[in-house]
């Protein structure tokens, strides 16, 4: 990325394809790794999808098991989320999410579109607050952008952490620590 024009057109047009394009033919290991690094957004070469995190996220059931060894387009969309959200909050919170997301009747491509939609609306806000700073110092807007994550990822762990205390009720009898005054 040269500039922070070409980053601002990458925030306003890239973006995971629907679950209409994912391959709907199962795919190796290698085909799917491939695969990611054309889903989700990535500079310098930093952490993309390997094999091990695959086999990683599989194990630990945050995303379904390869059928045989193959996967198939539900595999693609898991892994995108999962590629996304991995910077920004821990596995155990996303695998929280991700089963909420995914109870009752919501099938992984209704999930995976209300992924996308959100992850659009959030590309083009960050899109748009650069095109607002033009003119400012790099420094100042690499502070300013790292504020917003700041402000989000407190907005977003509290988020999880009531949804946790519905899910994961404190034992009776065990006092809530106040946090206020640790």
């Amino acid at each position: 990325m040269k500039d922070l024009t070409e980053l601002q057109d990458c925030l306003r047009e890239r973006r995971p394809v629907p679950w209409e394009q994912l391959p709907d033919f199962a795919l190796y290991m290698d085909q799917v790794l491939s695969y990611m690094e054309r889903q989700v957004l990535r500079f310098d070469g930093d952490d993309g999808l390997t094999a091990a995190m695959v086999n990683n996220y599989t194990k630990s059931g945050l995303a379904p098991r390869a059928e045989g060894k193959k996967y198939s387009r539900e595999h693609l969309a898991y892994f995108t989320v999962i590629c996304v959200l991995k910077r920004v909050m821990s596995t155990r919170d996303m695998d929280l999410l991700i089963r909420e997301e995914l109870q009752g009747d919501r099938t992984a491509e209704d999930g995976y579109a209300a992924f996308c939609a959100s992850l659009d609306k959030a590309l083009n806000i960050t899109a748009g607050e650069l095109e607002e700073r033009t003119g400012g110092s790099l420094a100042d807007d690499a502070i300013h952008f790292a504020l917003l994550s700041y402000a989000a990822g407190v907005a977003s762990s509290h988020c999880v952490a009531m949804l946790r205390n519905q899910k994961e009720p404190e034992p009776k009898g065990k006092p809530k620590k106040d946090k206020e005054h640790d």
